[in-house]
């Protein structure tokens, strides 16, 4: 088990070091430090837990809330600071698609191995 440790570790450094999780970790900085997109992120949390209460009552979210979360949602989209953290997070993705296909392959080639190694 100790060896599975160090090789997560290791990918998980190599991962950290490609420019996709360091354009994603740049984004996610900008989106945290902009006080516009912030207060939206926190109006549209609001507005989701509201929905939720409304849902778990059986009841529908009311219209003013869900007109309220329309707008929010279209402000935060239109930020180009919200727009290249949505960028990177998509580039990022498909980094670790690729990622897991390969360890994906991995597995089933050790799985037809004869060796089987201690836990």
């Amino acid at each position: 088990m100790n060896e599975i440790h160090d090789l997560a570790l290791s990918l998980g450094k190599a991962l950290g070091r490609t420019h996709e999780y360091r354009t994603l970790a740049k984004a996610s900085e900008s989106a945290d430090e902009d006080r516009e997109i912030v207060a939206f992120k926190n109006q549209a949390r609001r507005l989701e837990q509201s929905f939720q209460s409304a849902i778990e009552r059986g009841e529908e979210p009311t219209d003013v809330d869900l007109a309220e979360y329309e707008v929010v949602a279209g402000k935060l989209q239109a930020s180009s600071v919200y727009q290249s953290l949505v960028a990177a997070q998509a580039n990022f993705e498909r980094v670790m698609a690729k990622v897991d296909a390969s360890i994906q392959e991995g597995m089933r080639e050790g799985a037809s191995s004869r060796i089987i190694l201690p836990s």
